[in-house]
């Protein structure tokens, strides 16, 4: 085993699509960052990931296979799905092989078969869960992990943890920006934003209902994820004023949003953290959000943003009303302090620490 200094880290990426391709969501900057701040800090880096994936940091490694559905479109009793022939199974074969050139392995599937191979590793598994609960299935197989190996499951904050069996079971980590990427702007222009899958789960219909209510123009950005919801929004608020951006990298994305007057965070369900939070406060734009999920543990009502009754378009309006009594230099400066890739490793490497060198 290398030295606490310096680990060997082999990442098991996401299972649902290639890195860069935007289908995995969130949890792609999840890799992303958690990949790029480890490296900064001198760690070795290896990562697996499905056949077609960009990654611009670490020793990339690509694997063949089908895609694993997405956790987010699953029913409470949906069975266990392993499409063949499984990149999932190739990847964890794959570390199985492997396992003992790395002191840990950091997997961030959220999928049944990398917790019940846990127990048949001989390299200790760091599992972070990027999302709440959505399926007995998972939510069994997470609990007994994190039962039978005490402290190696990781979550993004304590109110996904909370959606889980046993929430005292899990260590929050969050997630981070490459601040270098995102430009401060201390002058917004007219437009608010709103970024994420446009998908059911993300509630942009309540953004776009408030918006036509207030009479401010909204830019979207994110995945086009499902034509028939889009086409429903499109149908139903025929005047809004609504610009549809696509999906854009980094730099097109905080390019778009600087100017923005704040950012408008919608869903329906419980987000675990909700990255595009900390990337809209990295350019000093405030956050309107529900009290739901990860934004309530990021948001600091009244200084970087607004928390608003879930499910409340009127309660958007009004908070729409408010921006301007937001500090958009405290926006910034929160990114700074508590959400910079040199604190994320450092939480990381804590994680790592600890489960190397458990506490008797």
């Amino acid at each position: 085993m290398s030295s606490s200094s310096s680990y060997r880290l082999l990442v098991i990426s996401t299972a649902v699509a290639p890195l860069g391709s935007g289908l995995g969501g969130g949890v792609e900057l999840f890799v992303k960052n958690a990949v790029q701040s480890l490296q900064q800090r001198g760690h070795q880096v290896t990562v697996l990931a499905p056949a077609g994936s960009v990654l611009a940091v670490g020793d990339l490694i690509q694997l063949p296979g089908q895609w694993q559905p997405t956790a987010h479109t699953s029913e409470r009793s949906s069975p266990i799905v392993m499409p063949e022939p499984s990149v999932l199974a190739a990847m964890m074969g794959y570390a199985r092989e492997v396992q003992q050139k790395f002191d840990i392995i950091l997997h961030f599937c959220y999928d049944w078969l990398p917790f019940y191979l846990t127990p048949f590793f001989q390299t200790p598994i760091a599992h972070y869960v990027s999302m709440g609960s959505l399926t007995d299935a998972m939510d069994t197989v997470i609990s007994q992990v994190a039962q039978a190996h005490p402290g190696t499951v990781g979550v993004c904050t304590q109110v996904q943890a909370e959606t889980l069996p046993a929430a005292d079971r899990y260590r929050p980590i969050g997630s981070a920006v490459d601040l270098s990427l995102y430009d401060y702007c201390d002058r917004p222009g007219t437009h608010l934003a709103w970024m994420g899958r446009i998908s059911p789960e993300k509630g942009l219909e309540d953004a776009i209902a408030a918006v036509a209510i207030a009479q401010v123009p909204l830019k979207i950005l994110g995945k086009l994820e499902n034509q028939d919801y889009w086409q429903h929004l499109q149908a139903t608020y025929p005047d809004a004023p609504i610009e549809y951006l696509g999906f854009l990298d980094t730099a097109g994305l905080q390019a778009a949003i600087r100017s923005c007057r704040a950012l408008l965070m919608t869903p329906k369900w419980v987000e675990a953290f909700g990255n595009v939070a900390i990337e809209a406060l990295a350019c000093g734009v405030p956050v309107i959000a529900y009290r739901r999920g990860g934004p309530t543990e990021i948001v600091r009502p009244g200084q970087t943003g607004w928390l608003v009754e879930p499910d409340s378009v009127e309660g958007l309006v009004d908070a729409i009303a408010r921006i301007d009594q937001l500090d958009r230099q405290a926006c910034r400066q929160q990114a700074v302090t508590e959400y910079s890739l040199e604190a994320l490793a450092q939480r990381y490497e804590q994680w790592f620490h600890d489960i190397l060198s458990p506490q008797p």
